[in-house]
């Protein structure tokens, strides 16, 4: 695993090698691929034995698959090779396309990611590096694309468009100005404008969002969007005509329908926690909507999905599941993407002129990966990577991002009541589990020494949040309720990985836990940590920008593992509660989130008080 200073990247005046670009076509290529797939001259790879799955007919083509350099130039006939591979009783599918990922979100960099997922199927990536934008800027990105471009895969990446992604309702380490996508829309590997998470800025014609919009246009890429609204009106319609082509915040069956009636791509999700695949794929199983319009990702994976789970492969086995057809679920992860992204002459499907993206599987409905080839080169096989992954040494500005202004102590956390309230009625955080939004509830809390306390009563507990501003060393914290963990006893989880402006967000029934979460990241340079009654449960180092381990992804979901237990030890039952918890403060999913600025309530963009105003 060649580790690859920062000052050894080329910037962008220089094209850089072995790009996620088209393949080459010099008429030295062009030749050399019509004589190979003539059959005028051995192939440099002949996979002979196998059946090829037709994405169009859904037939199964026997015959070899002959391959020059990197590109497929011929199917079905019999041709001599240079190598010949035998895979005899094997099912050729094109790789997989994950369309829209935040590869921080599996608290590893690219390098590791991609150890993880090429493994899987996963010949390409559509990453938006949203997260690290929020910490580092636009030099964060920078990071997370050059490290990107070094994979023996693709791996596309989309500028974030939004940080921070709700302009006046939080702030962030750094923001993302039109200035800066224009210049990162001439790097090698950018695909287009990641999620346009500020749907009311795009709806009422902001300056910079369409300033970004403009100049992904210009560029002639793609704008993702991100519209969490329930509101499927004029404002939707005023959203996607100021350009955003896709969405991936449907959570029903009339989301996705909505969303392919305006012309976009809905892209439905099935990651960590987000469990969005079976409610909107009736829209094609029992509407029979045309699925070329429908598209499969992942959005949010943590290490231990990758380790144990998998990643597009079981978002198509569970698509499959739902009752979607296996040759429609493959669609929804390979050539549907390739169309959306104006890919599809290169990448998505089996076919001549196309890259040599391909995975061999016994089974199309199981999918177990037997061998992974990509760019015409075998880089994994029976579930293990076969060549280097170069990586970034990433460098210490990227590390030592934790500054809280000072040692927190139980006090910062204190909630103060109304002046003689005995109890108050609080604006809560409710959680929905598997999915992104929350619910706007209100509570009935007790008040003592005149500051409102959490509770834990058996018909639901209320906790406390606070928002920790992690950026600019200012100390500030600020404190509201939330509901729906199940945390009994004195206990508080801290994360810095907290979407969209990664400050902290802490979570816990003690105030003095509250502090002993908090000043232990500051310590460790970030990540996320569990304590009950002054011991430490659990820890997840996450040193690049308080987000991301450089340790083996297996170790990253192994102490993963550690924190979910400790976590259901505390009293939390919900499926990877870790990941509902890192959203708590994106402030562009309705309903309730908490940034450094207060309570946000998300359906009309405004501050609430976190105490009700007594009568």
């Amino acid at each position: 695993m060649p580790d690859v200073p920062m000052t050894d990247i080329p910037m962008t005046d220089a094209p850089m090698a072995d790009t996620v670009q088209t393949q080459s076509g010099t008429k030295t290529d062009i030749a050399a691929r019509i004589a190979q797939g003539r059959g005028a001259m051995p192939a440099d790879l002949v996979l002979t034995g196998g059946r090829v799955l037709d994405l169009v007919t859904g037939d199964l083509i026997a015959g070899d698959v002959a391959i020059c350099g990197d590109t497929i130039v011929g199917i079905g006939a019999s041709y001599t090779g240079r190598v010949v591979q035998d895979v005899s009783g094997l099912i050729l599918v094109p790789g997989f396309i994950d369309t829209h990922v935040h590869i921080e979100s599996s608290c590893v960099t690219p390098f590791e990611f991609d150890r993880c997922v090429t493994p899987l199927g996963v010949t390409t990536v559509i990453c938006d590096p949203h997260e690290i934008a929020n910490v580092l800027g636009l030099d964060g990105v920078r990071m997370m694309h050059d490290e990107a471009l070094m994979q023996p895969v693709n791996i596309f990446t989309q500028m974030p468009s939004c940080a921070p992604s709700a302009p006046g309702l939080e702030t962030t380490g750094f923001e993302i100005s039109a200035e800066d996508v224009a210049q990162a829309m001439a790097w090698p590997g950018i695909i287009g404008l990641g999620e346009m998470m500020n749907f009311p800025g795009v709806a009422n014609g902001d300056a910079k969002m369409l300033a970004e919009i403009a100049a992904t246009q210009r560029a002639g890429k793609t704008v993702g969007g991100h519209y969490a609204s329930p509101d499927l009106g004029p404002d939707f319609a005023a959203y996607v005509a100021g350009g955003p082509a896709d969405d991936h915040e449907g959570t029903c069956e009339a989301d996705a329908i909505a969303r392919m009636r305006q012309g976009m791509r809905a892209m439905v999700r099935l990651g960590s926690a987000w469990y969005d695949v079976e409610a909107q794929i009736t829209a094609i199983t029992e509407k029979g909507l045309d699925p070329r319009n429908f598209i499969l990702c992942t959005d949010d994976c943590h290490s231990g999905t990758l380790v144990n789970d998998g990643h597009m492969n079981r978002v198509v086995r569970h698509a499959i599941a739902c009752g979607c057809d296996p040759l429609i679920a493959l669609q929804m992860a390979t050539i549907n993407t390739a169309t959306h992204f104006g890919l599809e002459r290169d990448i998505g499907s089996i076919t001549p002129g196309r890259r040599a993206d391909v995975i061999l599987t016994s089974d199309l409905t199981e999918l177990p990966i037997e061998l992974v080839i990509a760019r015409g080169q075998i880089v994994a096989e029976s579930g293990s990577i076969t060549v280097d992954c170069p990586h970034l040494d990433w460098p210490d500005s990227a590390r030592g991002t934790i500054h809280l202004g000072h040692e927190l102590t139980a006090t910062d956390f204190e909630i103060k009541a109304p002046e003689g309230a005995n109890a108050v009625t609080a604006n809560v955080i409710g959680m929905v589990e598997n999915q992104a939004p929350t619910k706007a509830l209100k509570a009935e809390l007790p008040v003592h020494d005149g500051l409102v306390e959490a509770t834990m009563a058996a018909e639901g507990e209320t906790c406390q949040i606070a928002l920790v501003e992690r950026h600019q060393a200012t100390g500030g914290v600020t404190n509201a309720f939330v509901s729906g963990f199940g945390y009994q006893g004195k206990m508080a989880m801290a994360s810095t990985v907290a979407h969209d402006s990664h400050h902290m967000i802490v979570v816990g029934t003690d105030r003095d836990q509250m502090a002993l979460a908090a000043n232990r990241l500051a310590e460790v340079g970030g990540g996320v940590t569990i304590f009950r009654d002054g011991t430490e449960l659990a820890l997840v180092e996450l040193p690049i920008a308080g987000l991301m381990s450089d340790s083996p992804a297996t170790e990253v979901a192994a102490k993963a593992q550690k924190l979910g237990e400790a976590m259901e030890a505390c009293g939390c039952s919900l499926n990877n509660a870790y990941m509902q918890h890192s959203l708590l403060a994106l402030v562009v999913i309705p309903e309730l989130r908490i940034s450094d600025l207060g309570l946000v309530d998300v359906r009309t963009f405004e501050m609430i008080p976190v105490i009700e105003p007594l009568t």
